[in-house]
């Protein structure tokens, strides 16, 4: 049988690029060996979140909430029931992705797919024939070549674990590895986290990164930077990045291009095969659920003919850490490794009366990265940062002028309120 789309892979780029497809009449077969939603409705950000959440009312309930007058005698945490709630979270999510790919008219096969040649107008996988190809074959962990390996976990079977263990070691200060550390320092773990760089928090700004770290040895975790592990010996979670998944899907079959172990892409998404187009993870520019999305938009966009480009210049991103951290655009440091005459401006969190009212101890930082009059990246600490950065992702990728901002009405009172007090300081 003929298809106009095979989506190979069903996390987000994948599921939604085939119902976006098949929703404009393209007769579309997505294949996804495990579940619809990928690593992160299934393994990371989905799952992660809901136990966070248990863990932050876990935190209220052991005293957190003490100032705010609220109290509550020995309370206990139930891991078990909350890795269960999780999974049903899980489940919810999945049945409902799965319910919108067949009502929008898109099949799914649940086979490993791999790419077997080129036909006359196309393309052929398992067995499938197909006039347009999508790799949304997302990515996996690094496993980096240390003693004990073998034996430590990924996000996978962190998630999957029903009981806590006394001591953890987190391989890699990056946003999985700060995300588990919060929430098992939160369920009580003895938490070490070891991390190869003199920060924590990849890209994140380093005041911003520093302040985090602060917060969280206040709580007990510990942090060794600089620090390459050479044995793992005990409970660890490593969490040193991931990689594209390009091999074992037949793509030396097409002769597609890659390039550091990624699918290489232009700015619609086109490979250097005629037809073939990747998106997610496995392009390797932007390893991010919510980039992946948009990069399935312009690939769909492109197949059908309408004019669309995908622009990583104003892509947020956040931790889900107690407080929340987040950021878009240029830092000051990276700002002036370019060579842009860049300036900041920063305030305190307590600035927002709405935050004062919230947290008690007012910890949270807003910092903006101005070139001229243009905002050119933005970066907070605090909550609900990751509910406020789509705004100045909207800032950014408009090129507002600070003026232009100023005339911004945030309702009142809000956090985010915290954005225009910034700005009228810029």
């Amino acid at each position: 049988m003929n298809y106009d789309v095979v989506v190979l892979g069903g996390g987000p780029a994948g599921y939604h690029a085939a119902e976006l497809a098949a929703k404009a009449g393209l007769k579309t077969l997505l294949f996804e060996k495990r579940a619809v939603g990928g690593v992160c409705l299934n393994e990371g950000c989905i799952p992660s979140k809901a136990l966070l959440h248990s863990a932050k009312l876990y935190d209220y309930a052991k005293g957190g909430a003490a100032p705010y007058g609220v109290s509550c005698e020995n309370p206990v945490l139930d891991y078990a029931a909350a890795v269960k709630r999780k999974d049903k979270t899980v489940r919810k999510l999945t049945a409902g992705i799965e319910a919108s790919l067949k009502k929008a008219g898109a099949e799914i096969v649940r086979e490993a797919a791999v790419i077997q040649g080129r036909m006359d107008g196309g393309f052929t996988v398992n067995g499938r024939q197909a006039k347009n190809l999508l790799i949304c074959t997302g990515s996996e962990p690094i496993l980096p070549p240390v003693k004990g390996i073998e034996n430590a976990m990924t996000n996978r079977e962190i998630l999957a674990l029903t009981e806590i263990p006394e001591t953890l070691a987190v391989v890699g200060g990056g946003v999985i590895g700060l995300e588990m550390a919060s929430l098992f320092n939160s369920a009580g773990s003895a938490v070490t986290v070891y991390e190869m760089l003199d920060k924590i928090a990849g890209p994140f700004d380093r005041e911003i990164s520093e302040l985090l770290q602060r917060i969280y040895e206040k709580k007990g975790v510990a942090f060794k930077l600089n620090t390459k592990v050479g044995e793992i010996t005990g409970p660890a979670l490593v969490s040193a990045g991931r990689k594209p998944v390009v091999t074992g899907i037949g793509l030396e079959n097409i002769g597609l291009h890659t390039e550091r172990g990624a699918a290489v892409t232009d700015e619609q998404m086109k490979t250097n095969v005629p037809g073939v187009f990747a998106a997610g993870d496995v392009n390797g520019k932007s390893m991010l659920a919510h980039t992946a999305y948009r990069e399935a938009e312009v690939a769909v966009n492109t197949i059908l003919g309408q004019k669309d480009r995908m622009d990583y210049g104003a892509i947020p991103y956040f931790i889900c850490t107690n407080p929340e951290a987040a950021g878009v655009g240029e830092t000051l440091e990276t700002a002036k490794a370019k060579g842009i005459d860049a300036r900041e401006t920063k305030l305190p969190m307590m600035y927002s009366g709405r935050f004062m009212a919230e947290n008690e101890r007012g910890e949270g930082l807003c910092k903006l990265v101005w070139n001229g009059g243009r905002l050119i990246g933005a970066h907070l600490l605090g909550n609900p940062a990751g509910e406020i950065i789509s705004t100045l992702s909207a800032i950014l990728y408009r090129e507002m002028s600070v003026g232009q901002i100023k005339k911004i009405v945030f309702p009142h009172p809000t956090v985010a309120e915290i954005v225009k007090e910034a700005v009228f300081h810029a």
